[in-house]
């Protein structure tokens, strides 16, 4: 059952989410070349415990970091490591803050250094295609018709969707029901109620849609090795749309 938060509820959400967006501020600023991934992660733990919240993803099912650092061909769930970045590199940040009992989630995906333009058109794209997304959303529709517009925009940019990662939603539990996939067809699913909270977050590929698994249990990437790039925010059905909840 796809749970409706109260006022209270979402309001905790909201300062969760304000504290996300503070420390993707922070990556912003950190990152270039030279930088590891290990230190970042780092810079993130540090403010979250300094704001008397917790890193969700910190122990979750025994993950070892508060961010995860997925680079390049690296899909998502990279494990932060000592490796410098590079020039060139992409950086895909993923990044939980659980407050008062509540969830924030949201995954950007950050240029290294001058980056090329095949790269820049990955990262352009995939966030327009969570702004895509997002467009369809408010009170009535049908989850599926998100799915729709994000599998639409990939689509007519040539870009790859990864099919067996999905969005979801989030609130007292990282990952709470529904499953949110970025493809589908529209008028499908659930329907959305005002006071549903969501992680909308595309996954898509600059080659083809495959993904593999490692055997660290979490680190995944790109079968054809071609970048990959994720955005997510959380955000809240209302009456007439939806509001990020995932912002400054």
């Amino acid at each position: 059952m796809i749970s409706i938060k109260s006022k209270r509820e979402i309001e905790i959400m909201r300062e969760a989410g304000a504290m996300v967006a503070k420390c993707h501020a922070k990556i912003a600023e950190a990152i270039e070349v030279g930088i590891t991934t290990r230190k970042l992660d780092s810079i993130v733990e540090d403010f979250i415990v300094s704001q008397g919240a917790k890193p969700a993803f910190k122990g979750y099912h025994d993950f070892p970091a508060s961010i995860c650092a997925s680079p390049n061909e690296q899909v998502v769930h990279g494990i932060p490591n000592d490796k410098p970045l590079k020039d060139g590199d992409i950086l895909s940040v993923d990044i939980g803050v659980e407050y008062k009992g509540y969830i924030g989630d949201s995954a950007w995906t950050y240029p290294v250094g001058n980056i090329s333009n095949d790269a820049k058109h990955l990262l352009k794209e995939t966030e327009q295609a969570l702004w895509v997304g997002l467009e369809e959303i408010k009170e009535g529709i049908h989850l599926s018709d998100v799915s729709h517009a994000i599998e639409k925009h990939a689509i007519d940019n040539n870009l790859g969707i990864v099919r067996e990662m999905a969005g979801h939603g989030v609130g007292q539990k990282l990952h709470e029901e529904p499953e949110i996939l970025n493809y589908g067809k529209a008028g499908r699913g659930p329907i959305l109620r005002a006071g549903m909270t969501l992680a909308i977050e595309p996954m898509l590929n600059l080659g083809k849609d495959g993904i593999k698994f490692h055997n660290d249990g979490w680190t995944c990437t790109t079968v054809d090795k071609k970048l990959s790039a994720h955005y997510e925010h959380t955000i809240v059905v209302t009456e007439n749309g939806y509001e990020v909840l995932t912002k400054l």
